[in-house]
């Protein structure tokens, strides 16, 4: 490993820690040319299914837009930051463990959208209202009323 620093390849590993739920290896080095300390991460590289849009096109999975759109669909809402990256961890795990080699945009924004609700309806309908293209109120309503019939709703009329 290269020392950022001084870029001379002589270091050694001080200490070795797991994170992010034993899925990474956080190391903390030190440069015995410059003696500075510098902390590097391992972890596994796991094959994420390319994502397939509705015009057919190909694209590698981007962790940051799906944040984008579940940040923007969370705006003013009471959803604290952390429950938003468990959110993305736990669909990129499932499409990991999946195991396609290629998921829709369909696919993955369902997900996103029945992870959304567990966390907050009024996110999950701003969400669905882009990803399913809600043209009018009645889109809404449809929506909140999905949500009732399937007893997911907490609010009582």
């Amino acid at each position: 490993m290269r020392c950022p620093f001084c870029n001379d390849e002589s270091t050694r590993v001080v200490d070795s820690r797991l994170s992010r739920e034993g899925r990474e290896i956080r190391r903390r080095r030190e440069c015995e040319e410059c003696g500075r300390r510098f902390t590097t991460r391992e972890r596994l590289e796991e094959v994420v299914p390319k994502i397939v849009k509705r015009d057919e096109r190909r694209e590698e999975f981007q962790r940051e837009k799906l944040e984008s759109g579940i940040q923007k669909a969370c705006v003013k809402r009471p959803v604290a930051e952390d429950a938003v990256q468990r959110l993305l961890d736990r669909v990129e795990r499932r499409l990991i463990d999946s195991g396609e080699s290629e998921v829709s945009t369909r696919q993955l924004g369902d997900l996103l959208l029945q992870e959304l609700i567990a966390i907050d309806e009024v996110a999950a309908a701003r969400f669905a209202s882009v990803f399913r293209d809600f043209k009018s109120a009645e889109d809404y309503d449809d929506f909140f009323a999905t949500l009732a019939a399937s007893g997911r709703s907490s609010e009582e009329a």
